[in-house]
């Protein structure tokens, strides 16, 4: 039979009325004929509450221990989705990661999948079990210890088991009934779409958007599985919720896309920096090894042997940052007069693969923010989309005037 994956995030199994909700929608789907790999998140808040009971403990926590803890909730959850479906007499039986085994390197809390075998799973299935419940986030590594995939990693649990099964679809069911082209809360005019790219999704993903976690999409992308986001909430059709797809699945699109933000943002200047060749690599390379994600870059114009060098990062590594760059000042790897941190900023961001044959989208995007007098600190570009940072103050109506600018509340 043909197989289909449905991953119910937390607020989707958030009680177990929620989760009874969930396993009519699975029931669904057997009835058409798939045989049904269902991924779960832990019950909504439970995560979060399993993270706080090991801080609690050990703030300085062995990660195995932390992955062993906080895995628990997906282990729960499988179990009483598995329950439901006996009750509605569908053959199903809960799978930890462990069990199936989702192998994964070492890299405790921030674990990789390195393979999904498929020989235990299919083999229940060709016994007629129609539904194998597992449990999301979690898998096995080489050392034979429970791992996890970061948080959002049910997402990508789900994207790689349609990978592995050569599955017919992938449907992420959560609070939302798909991707917008900017968020709803910020703006009324906001748009369902019924398809987006890969690549659009994947930009989208990584500038702020929180409705598939990043990695989820690059796996969909490499191994061309159709993603499809769909409210648990709401009654569900053949065309209901957005299919993330290839590009060349879409007819027409717009230019842009969809407006992306980032409200936790921090500029950080290094004044003054001796302007001499491998500077940037003595300047990002220790911000790499300390785990800091720097996005936008900007050097200066260099003046008597001197410039100065700007770049961006998530406001919760500043401090890191900060550390990185001071040490390798100390050990005389850089030489810096002053480093300047504004944590008062804001990323907004234009996606679409229509910008690759279109010209004129940034200079719209500028002058866009411009006529609202919004000043644009830095802009960092790419094939399919135009980043800049600015006054948090102003992010939202930057996100509103811009949205509006680009015609996002039309469809193509």
């Amino acid at each position: 039979m043909p197989v289909l994956v449905m991953k119910f995030g937390g607020t989707s199994v958030a009680n177990i009325d929620r989760i009874r909700r969930a396993a009519k929608r699975v029931g669904v789907e057997v009835a058409k004929g798939y045989d049904v790999i269902v991924i779960v998140s832990a019950m909504s808040g439970k995560t979060n509450e399993l993270v706080g009971w090991v801080n609690e403990i050990s703030p300085l926590h062995d990660a195995r221990e932390y992955d062993a803890v906080v895995s628990s909730g997906e282990n729960v959850t499988a179990g009483l989705m598995a329950l439901v479906l006996q009750e509605m007499e569908i053959p199903a039986r809960s799978w930890q990661g462990w069990q199936v085994p989702l192998l994964t390197n070492s890299a405790h809390s921030a674990a990789r999948i390195e393979e999904i075998p498929t020989a235990n799973i299919s083999a229940k299935f060709g016994e007629g079990m129609r539904v194998a419940v597992v449990a999301g986030f979690q898998g096995i590594s080489p050392e034979g210890r429970i791992t996890t995939l970061g948080r959002g990693g049910s997402d990508t649990t789900a994207v790689a088991f349609a990978a592995a099964f050569g599955a017919e679809r992938c449907d992420i069911y959560t609070d939302v009934d798909g991707v917008y082209t900017t968020d709803p809360r910020i703006s009324a005019k906001a748009r369902k779409l019924d398809r987006i790219a890969f690549e659009e999704m994947l930009e989208l993903a990584s500038l702020g958007a929180k409705v598939l976690q990043t990695r989820s999409v690059e796996l969909a992308m490499r191994y061309n599985v159709r993603l499809r986001v769909l409210s648990s909430f709401e009654e569900q059709s053949d065309e209901a919720g957005t299919l993330v797809c290839a590009e060349e699945d879409i007819m027409e699109s717009n230019v842009v896309s969809g407006i992306a933000y980032s409200r936790e943002e921090a500029k950080m200047t290094l004044v003054s920096v001796a302007d001499r060749p491998g500077i940037a690599a003595a300047i990002f390379g220790p911000l790499a090894e300390a785990g800091v994600n720097v996005d936008m870059i900007i050097q200066n114009i260099a003046e008597q042997g001197r410039t100065d060098m700007t770049f961006s990062c998530p406001t919760d590594q500043v401090k890191r940052a900060e550390k990185a760059l001071s040490e390798a000042k100390a050990a005389g790897h850089i030489n810096y007069h002053d480093l300047i941190a504004d944590t008062d900023v804001a990323k907004v961001s234009a996606v679409g693969i229509g910008m690759r044959s279109q010209s004129g989208v940034a200079a719209k995007m500028f002058k866009t923010l411009s006529d609202e007098g919004i000043n644009i600190k830095v802009i960092a570009t790419s094939e399919i989309k135009i980043s800049v940072l600015i006054d948090r103050k102003y992010m939202e109506l930057a996100v509103q005037a811009l949205h509006d600018a680009f015609g996002l509340d039309k469809a193509a």
